[in-house]
């Protein structure tokens, strides 16, 4: 598929798992199989928020992201390091760089070795511009089993700003689709009546509009909040405005 067709289906995808399957067939063309592609816009100096949170995709094994995800790896990971620091692409060979010259902490090097285990051993990460000191976004490309950082490195020298060029696309797509995180889905009616307090109605207002009680509307905001795991009512209408689950077309 080439570049301008391959732009133009990610255009018209529809929800983030077809992009996300389609993405992934495409970078396979040049040689990476395995992807991790997280966003955040919950960063602080100390913490990149809630993994709950996080818009986070990847087709690696789930004996690689129980370990790498689940417990916590990533955060000491010297490429996501890298990331949060920079923007632009960077080849792994940096980890190489950093063995030699005796750089790398002893978590991080605890990183390498289980990533070495794993098979996660060649690749580039492409850290992606941030709008917001609280937000970042990156993309691991991990290389095929048994292809060479060198390998890699050259394939990157051919084709290295076309395969950029379809990341952050596809970042800046992901972000405009839907993203519901694991359990924290909501209902058409939480949908509507966040919708309605977004547009700045109260909730008598809310109950005349959508012909229910007032504490049927007060039910479907308390459900709404413990589904996107908030407290307060205004926090639930930014969580899902951020993870656009409102005023969204039903497909």
């Amino acid at each position: 598929m080439r570049l301008r067709e391959y732009l133009i289906d990610v255009a018209d995808s529809q929800s983030i798992e077809e992009l996300w399957d389609m993405h992934v067939d495409k970078m396979a063309e040049f040689g990476f199989d395995r992807l991790l592609y997280g966003f955040t816009r919950y960063r602080t100096s100390t913490s990149l928020g809630d993994p709950s949170d996080f818009i986070l995709l990847t087709n690696h094994s789930p004996e690689y992201t129980s370990v790498f995800i689940d417990e916590g790896h990533y955060f000491h990971a010297p490429m996501v390091h890298w990331a949060l620091a920079n923007q632009g692409a960077r080849s792994w060979k940096l980890l190489a760089e950093m063995k030699n010259s005796q750089t790398l902490t002893p978590e991080e090097a605890r990183v390498l070795e289980f990533n070495k285990e794993m098979g996660v051993t060649a690749g580039y990460t492409i850290s992606f511009q941030s709008t917001s000191v609280r937000t970042k976004g990156a993309i691991a490309l991990t290389a095929k089993a048994g292809i060479e950082q060198e390998d890699v490195d050259a394939t990157w020298a051919v084709h290295g700003t076309d395969i950029a060029l379809m990341n952050n696309i596809v970042h800046l797509k992901i972000l405009s689709l839907p993203y519901t995180a694991p359990n924290r889905s909501l209902t058409p009616r939480q949908r509507e009546v966040l919708e309605w307090v977004g547009h700045g109605k109260t909730t008598q207002d809310i109950a005349i509009l959508m012909g229910l009680k007032a504490a049927t509307v007060e039910k479907h905001l308390r459900l709404a909040r413990e589904a996107l795991d908030v407290e307060t009512t205004a926090h639930a209408v930014m969580k899902a405005a951020f993870a656009n689950q409102m005023f969204i077309l039903d497909r």
